[in-house]
Order: structure tokens, then sequence, then C-alpha cells
């Protein structure tokens, strides 16, 4: 189909590359100018998707960034396979190398959900079963993907406390306590865990980035805490990075330091 035939579909779309490829929230104005459309046209998209929450209008910035039907739609495409093709040999070697359990997660909305689990042998069973959804704040994967995010994008996933889903009082509770919870992941490098999902044991986590630097998939390993020493798991942060930049270059992403 011609799609000068749908100028509304296609100028929907295009806003939609267009936000995805940005490493924040930007201007009606500037998406005007950038993609060749008049403002009008721009303004009226734009509040169509934000109706249906594929975008989110940030008024006091008069920016617009995506919404969450936006990472429900790519969590959708990661469902559908290609990230546990992908991904499955690259966790079961990681697990192999440190002979700990590890899964593999995408966001969807403000969870979780585990594409992949692959435990290692004589290691306790998880909650963290493959279809398994659990809050994203509350898990190390979860952490290491929402700290990926740009600073919008999370004000728009976790607006208010009511947002903070809690298991058994673990976890930040306000938008304060889970900024400065991803502050400290974003300078360690890796997200943690510790006894919040499950009592007894811990997890590290970093984030898989796709070709635009956003993030698609987090790598997690588990492992009972008195196993490992706090002081190992930067170590161990290293190993999962290696494994999410061969899983990044195989979804034609790209390093996340690159």
């Amino acid at each position: 189909m011609n799609r000068a035939k749908v100028p509304a579909a296609d100028g929907a779309l295009r806003i939609l590359s267009h936000l995805a490829m940005q490493r924040g929230p930007v201007p009606a104005s500037a998406i005007a100018t950038a993609l060749g459309l008049p403002r009008s046209s721009v303004y009226d998209l734009l509040a169509a998707l934000a109706d249906q929450g594929f975008v989110v209008h940030l008024p006091e910035e008069r920016r617009y960034g995506l919404g969450v039907a936006a990472f429900e739609l790519s969590s959708g495409f990661a469902r559908q396979q290609p990230l546990s093709h992908l991904g499955r040999p690259l966790i079961a070697q990681l697990v192999d190398r440190l002979g700990e359990s590890a899964h593999l997660v995408v966001l969807h909305g403000r969870d979780v959900i585990y594409l992949i689990e692959e435990r290692a042998p004589r290691r306790p069973s998880l909650v963290t079963d493959v279809g398994v959804r659990l809050p994203s704040h509350l898990t190390a994967s979860g952490r290491a993907l929402l700290a990926a995010l740009p600073a919008a994008q999370l004000r728009a996933l976790y607006p208010n406390a009511a947002a903070f889903a809690s298991r058994d009082g673990q976890g930040p509770r306000t938008s304060g306590e889970l900024r400065r919870l991803l502050e400290r992941v974003r300078a360690d490098g890796f997200a943690q865990e510790d006894g919040e999902i499950t009592a007894g044991m811990a997890s590290v986590a970093v984030a898989v980035r796709d070709h635009a630097g956003w993030p698609a998939a987090g790598i997690a390993l588990t492992f009972p805490r008195e196993r490992i020493a706090p002081s190992e798991w930067p170590g161990l942060a290293a190993e999962l990075a290696g494994t999410a930049a061969e899983l990044s270059r195989r979804i034609r992403g790209r390093h996340p330091g690159a």
C-alpha cells in the first residue's frame, strides 16, 4: 500500500520512530523540524498518541517522550521469541562458566517478565520461572533496566507512591528512594538485590542495549547469599556485562559504552 494514502498513520509511526532514537523527551517543534512535518499536524498526532499511551506529555518541560504503551510494544516483540532464541545459548554459557543460576527479562510496564531461566546444577529452585512477572523496582534485572531509562520515562512509569508495589515491605516506596537506588546502579555499573525477592538469595544484573541505546533486556545472576561475598559481586557483574555486550551485538545493538 502506498503510504501516501494513510498520511496520519505514516506521520504517527515516524514520530514514534523519531522519539525512540532520542536520549530523552523533545519539544514538538523539534520533532516537526526533524521530520519535515507541519507543526499543527505534529501536535494533533502527538495528542492522539498520548491518548493511547504511546506518548507522554511533560507540560512543565513542554516536551514529549515515549509512553508506557510504546514500551509494551517493545517487550511484546521480545516475548515473540527473538530475544529468547538469541539469548538462550549465551545464558546457558554464563551458567556453565559461573556455576550459578541466571535469567533474561524484559520490561512490561512496571514489571519484568522472565523470558529465560537457566538453573545451575544443585542450586535451589527460584520464583523467577519463565513467564513470571515481578515488580521491576524490586528485582536486580529490573533495576538495571530502569537505571538505563531517561529520567522523564522513569517519571512516567512511577508518577506517584501508588505505583510502587511492595513485597514483604522490601524495596523503594517513593520516587525519591527509587531515584537514589538507581543512581547507585549507574555509579556501580550494575544492579543488585539482596534477599528482597527470596530470603537468603541475592542477584546482580546488567542491561542489554538495543541499536538506539535503549534497554532491551536485563541479564541477572542469582545465587545463595552465603556462597558469594558482596566484594565479589562486581566481578560477577563484569561477566554479565560481557554476555550483555554479545547479546546486544546479536540484536544489532551496541555496547553500552560505545
